[in-house]
């Protein structure tokens, strides 16, 4: 059994649509990061850097692991799927997995905040983070031409990109144009292990949908994306 420490977000959604994924078993535990859970000290001894997720694998001695791609790697490992053992394909694996860690994801996230949280709009800096968003969206469409998956087969590359990608509305990027990509993230849908996974721990869509839902989570988040 693994438990899961989670929040409703992209990087959370890395983690229990890599569990739908593999049919691991697994209990959740919301973290509720805009109360401050993710600070309390029990949570740290699990997540020493106070973000979700983290899971602890209650089969394997009770090991914890932290990082949501350290969390993907190691689900996989565990299993033997959705990353390849020879050491090309893993590590064709492994790039786009740190493509989404070191690009898609921070600039995403640096978009979330000045383009919704922050209450005072700085036009240089959305316009700076939603340009380099929709870069990584163009490098990802021009690979996807050539590829139905980002490595060889589906793997916890495509699942970490698409937790994030998904979510291009809330960071305000553009997708026009983007046909190759467009195509892959329909598909990506359409897999009913991802459908759960973006459930867990509830759903959060009706904020692409609802300005007020929208407003109301905003103003709940926005002390603990300040400080």
């Amino acid at each position: 059994m693994i438990d899961l420490y989670t929040a409703p977000t992209p990087n959370g959604h890395k983690a229990s649509c890599s569990l739908e994924a593999l049919s691991l078993p697994y209990k959740v535990h919301l973290v509720d990061i805009s109360s401050g859970d993710q600070h309390n000290p029990e949570f740290l001894a699990l997540s020493p850097n106070g973000r979700i997720p983290a899971i602890v694998d209650r089969n394997n001695d009770n090991f914890a692991v932290f990082e949501s791609g350290a969390i993907m790697l190691y689900l996989a490992e565990l299993t033997g799927k959705l990353c390849p053992s020879d050491a090309k394909g893993r590590s064709k694996v492994i790039q786009w997995l740190m493509f989404q860690m070191g690009g898609v994801g921070p600039m995403m996230g640096q978009a979330n905040v000045f383009y919704r949280y922050l209450p005072e709009k700085i036009p240089t800096a959305i316009s700076r983070y939603h340009n380099e968003c929709r870069r990584l969206f163009e490098v990802l469409d021009n690979h996807l031409a050539n590829s139905e998956w980002l490595a060889d087969d589906f793997s916890i590359a495509d699942i970490a990109n698409w937790c994030w990608v998904r979510t291009y509305k809330w960071s305000g990027v553009s997708r026009d144009g983007l046909e190759n990509l467009d195509r892959w993230l329909d598909t990506m849908k359409q897999i009913p292990a991802m459908r759960r996974g973006i459930e867990v721990p509830m759903s959060m869509e009706s904020l692409l949908n609802d300005d007020k839902a929208a407003e109301e989570f905003i103003t709940k988040v926005r002390n603990s994306v300040q400080t």
